[in-house]
């Protein structure tokens, strides 16, 4: 069994702002507001996808803030997106540093006339974080892909 030790006020307070951070992407995600997401990003952020987490290749590499638009901009396509981010674990906190990983289920409506399709993936994000002027920001997120899955819906 693990032991759960006490924790300064200080640290609560940068793992929930850590843990909003984190909600803060899907909900601008899934409100399509691409600025607001942009803005959780440090200038330089590294951002990284694998749309296969078991390939150390990635499919998607960016290295600015500015660059992350059109990645954003692609969820235009759905109709509609939900994003359900689970369980998020800070690894390692000290200073204005911290990394760590969080689960995210996220559902893609698409519909073409009648037909209507969810595409439902199943992701993980390794994350470095960076408090930059007292806020926390994603200074690296690396986006894996553990499975997709595709339904058709009525």
């Amino acid at each position: 069994m693990s032991r759960h030790l006490a924790i300064s006020p200080e640290e609560a307070g940068d793992r929930l702002a850590i843990r909003k951070l984190i909600e803060a992407y899907a909900h601008c995600a899934d409100r399509r507001d691409a600025k607001g997401q942009m803005s959780l990003f440090t200038a330089d952020t590294h951002f990284v996808v694998y749309m296969n987490a078991k390939d150390p290749t990635p499919s998607m590499e960016l290295r600015s803030r500015e660059a992350l638009a059109p990645v954003f901009a692609d969820l235009d396509q759905y109709a509609a997106t939900m994003h359900f981010v689970g369980q998020s674990t800070i690894s390692a906190l000290g200073g204005d540093r911290a990394q760590g990983e969080a689960y995210c289920i996220a559902h893609h409506l698409t519909i073409d006339g009648e037909k209507r399709r969810m595409m439902v993936a199943y992701l993980r994000y390794l994350d470095s974080f960076a408090k930059v002027d007292g806020a926390w920001l994603f200074a690296e997120r690396l986006l894996y892909v553990d499975w997709i899955e595709q339904r058709g819906i009525s």
